[in-house]
């Protein structure tokens, strides 16, 4: 017989992970990793930045995408990727990145789509599917932070030089400013191993000795505080 036993820890663990999964995917997916120095669509470089006349604008760029304004372009900017195939990525350290944070991500998505199912299922194998659960979320959350350690080490690639200038180097990212996706990418790593450690209390609160009674007692639905 399945047995609904939901909890506040159980539910916010859900909540959570759920969290964590969706920002990683979308900071990952995002082109705003790093924002290039102000230019306009016919700039010319030069050594301390962009000059020529007109709006300026500041384009991003991501892990395999970016946007930018063509000088054909009356208005908006263009967003897609600049990598059609995966070894087209800036270089080897953004493809090094993209295997860690997709393969982190592909986890984190796995345990997401579980952790709506741990109402009615509380173990796999004999094991309790929250431990599990926990374990596979610490180790997507070291795939991540293998990712994002690798990311800046690309700085130094003519991709980015092209978008932050000649001074950009390994570790250092010249005139770009780190964008919304990057920070999204490290609060999604903490929030990561935070629902590794809280997969426990999510545990301890679905086997409680009050669930035990309420199961005992025949009931099919149970909510706990």
């Amino acid at each position: 017989m399945c047995h609904v036993i939901v909890t506040c820890r159980s539910m916010l663990w859900t909540l959570l992970s759920i969290v964590a999964a969706f920002g990683e995917l979308i900071a990952f997916m995002s082109t705003d990793w790093l924002v290039g120095f102000p230019r306009t669509p016919d700039s010319v470089f030069g050594h301390h930045g962009a000059t020529a006349a007109g709006e300026a604008y500041r384009p991003t760029l991501g892990i395999y995408g970016r946007c930018i304004k063509l000088p054909h372009m009356q208005r908006g900017i263009l967003c897609g990727p600049y990598a059609i195939h995966f070894g087209e990525i800036a270089s080897g350290f953004w493809q090094a990145t993209s295997i860690f944070l997709a393969a982190g991500i592909l986890l984190l998505c796995a345990v997401a789509f579980i952790s709506v199912f741990t109402m009615c299922f509380q173990s796999i194998m004999k094991k309790s599917i929250f431990n599990v659960c926990g374990l596979l979320q610490g180790i997507a959350g070291l795939f991540l932070i293998l990712g994002l350690m690798l990311y800046p080490a690309g700085w130094g690639s003519d991709k980015v030089q092209l978008y932050c200038g000649h001074d950009a180097a390994p570790y250092r990212a010249g005139l770009c400013s780190m964008g919304w996706a990057f920070y999204t990418a490290m609060g999604g790593t903490v929030l990561t191993f935070v629902c590794a450690v809280f997969s426990a209390q999510a545990e301890i609160a679905t086997s409680s000795d009050k669930v035990q009674e309420e199961i005992e007692e025949g009931k099919s639905l149970i909510c706990l505080l």
